[in-house]
């Protein structure tokens, strides 16, 4: 699990820095670019806010005066101090809330004029009442001011949420890419990315799998939207660039001005449901299920049946089902809770597999050594008549399945439809888990594109499931040092102290069980023919780490889960 690592930033150049002296008497107007803050340049923002898709959002081209920023940016390169963190939605290096500042002494202060100047800025009432005539979103407070630095440098990425967290109520990002003499690229990747969204089959608002408006980041733009529940879905796509001798960067000052606080004029007291974040709702799901027969595999017998073994062995390599090491398995089941199997199909089924994964896998792009780690386009893997199709929505998972639709003969789709479903593969997993598995869902073959998919950490709420998931990954040393992503994380139940945003994740610099203190229980590296089984109890999240642009290929495997019971109970 990659521990917060804090460290000090490399100097900027030793050329001097110009301090730009804070005048009280200045208004903050002068801060900005010529014209910003005028009336009527606010009202023709107000009518392009209103008409811009795929939600509410304005782009700024030059935000503050450009000696300003150059001293901001000197600042943050000279005096910051950046945490590096990691979690199932992001990875990236950030600062502390900026509002600290208020809490310097004078000569900690002193180092940070620009900064101090800029924050002073953004949360003044001309510009709140700038952001108030752009977006019509009502009173803002100058009290609670919420906004930090974020450097993403290679690897660092942002998925899919809609900021709705507490009394947030516009969301905002000024860039600074580095270095400032060079054109941010957009094959660099780091660029925002904004989603449309459509009504489920519940009626509730959610975002589609392809964002339809990308912004690469270029310096002094300022992007700004009201905070939308179910509408203001968005994300940052990886940044791909290698630092190189000149720090490549996408250097940003993000955050939110929130809703009037107690005492503020306009406050209103809050509704505690009406603004829960996003990612606490959507931590509690539970997969639909489809009951077996009546009849359960007889919780006292002890081995396989001929029948059974006939169907099986078509599968899975003969050292699984004979009863003496079933026996032995299920010991160490019970002792663990999960299990990882190698080698789990036989040879002959698993070269027929890998096979047709690599080939499609150059066929689509993603393991042509031409690529070299570029952001594949959303629609790569999903051609007409691939087999394959995009499943979202994506502020919860995206990831590509087999179509139904499409006639597919693939080893992969036989696994799929054949022997997870199966009443045999329900008498081995009891045999295994000393369980009784009463009910199955989820099952799905599934390829995670590299620079695109992932899964985001879920639980279910009251009952245990056993998660089966057979990795088809073609082996690769990225894929097991970590670096790559795409592992299964398990992770303790959220106690409610902070957002489930906010919880650590997994990485590769630790496999297999246990590091209580930070919350995982269980990390498992991507690999090709092991079979993954664990038994989640109520509340443990879990998630596919998000697979890097920089993977040599897709993640692929079969996953699936079932309702248990004890073997025992009457």
């Amino acid at each position: 699990m990659t521990q917060a690592r804090t460290r000090q930033r490399s100097p900027s150049p030793t050329s001097p820095i110009k301090r730009l002296r804070r005048d009280a008497s200045e208004p903050a107007s002068s801060r900005f670019a010529p014209g910003l803050l005028d009336e009527n340049h606010a009202q023709r923002l107000h009518t392009e806010y209103a008409q811009s898709e795929p939600f509410k959002h304005i782009v700024i081209d030059q935000l503050f005066d450009d000696a300003l920023l150059r001293g901001v940016k000197d600042e943050i390169l000279r005096n910051i101090q950046f945490t590096e963190k990691e979690t199932d939605i992001y990875k990236v290096n950030q600062t502390g809330d900026l509002a600290s500042l208020s809490y310097l002494t004078a000569e900690q202060l002193a180092l940070f004029p620009s900064l101090s100047t800029l924050r002073d800025a953004l949360y003044s009432a001309d510009f709140r009442h700038f952001l108030r005539t752009v977006t019509g979103c009502g009173p803002l407070s100058g009290s609670k001011q919420d906004m930090s630095v974020n450097s993403y440098k290679k690897g660092c990425h942002l998925l899919n949420h809609d900021d709705v967290i507490g009394t947030r109520r516009v969301s905002y990002i000024l860039y600074l890419p580095l270095p400032r003499s060079e054109t941010w690229k957009p094959s660099f990747g780091g660029a925002l990315e904004l989603y449309p969204t459509a009504l489920n089959s519940q009626g509730i608002l959610e975002p589609l799998p392809t964002p339809t408006k990308v912004v690469p980041p270029s310096w002094n733009q300022f992007i700004f939207f009201e905070v939308q529940p179910g509408r203001s879905f968005h994300s940052v796509e990886e940044v791909v660039v290698e630092p190189g001798l000149d720090d490549r960067q996408r250097l940003s000052i993000s955050g939110w001005f929130h809703k009037p606080q107690h005492g503020e004029e306009g406050w209103e007291p809050e509704d505690p449901m009406r603004d829960k974040s996003s990612l606490e709702q959507l931590s509690t799901s539970s997969t639909p299920l489809t009951p077996y027969p009546s009849s359960a595999p007889d919780s006292h017998e002890e081995a396989l049946t001929p029948s059974e073994i006939s169907f099986l062995s078509v599968y899975i390599d003969s050292i699984y089902l004979s009863a003496s090491n079933l026996k032995m398995l299920a010991d160490r089941f019970a002792s663990e809770s999960s299990i990882e199997l190698h080698t789990f199909l036989r040879k002959d089924y698993a070269a027929r597999l890998e096979t047709e994964l690599r080939a499609l896998d150059m066929a689509d792009g993603f393991s042509d050594p031409q690529r070299q780690g570029a952001i594949p386009p959303h629609s790569s893997g999903v051609r007409p008549g691939t087999g394959w199709t995009i499943r979202g929505p994506p502020h919860k998972l995206r990831y590509c399945v087999s179509d139904s639709s499409v006639t597919d003969t693939s080893a992969i789709r036989e696994l799929e439809i054949k022997l997870f479903p199966s009443t045999e593969f329900r008498s081995w997993l009891r045999l295994l888990s000393s369980l009784v598995p009463t009910a199955y869902g989820g099952i799905e073959a599934r390829r995670f594109r590299p620079g695109l998919d992932y899964t985001l950490a879920r639980s279910e709420a009251e009952d245990s499931r056993l998660d089966v998931v057979l990795g088809l990954t073609p082996s690769h040393d990225g894929w097991e040092s970590g670096v790559w992503g795409g592992w299964d994380c398990y992770m303790a139940p959220h106690e409610g102290e902070e957002d489930p945003a906010v919880y650590r994740s997994g990485s590769g610099e630790k496999k297999g069980l246990e590091n209580e203190e930070e919350g995982t229980l269980l990390v498992a590296q991507p690999g090709f023919n092991r079979l993954l089984i664990v038994l989640r109890d109520a509340g443990v999240l879990s998630f596919v780490k998000y697979v890097s642009a920089e993977a040599g290929g897709c993640r692929w495997d079969v996953y699936g889960e079932w309702a248990v019971e004890d073997a025992n109970s009457d």
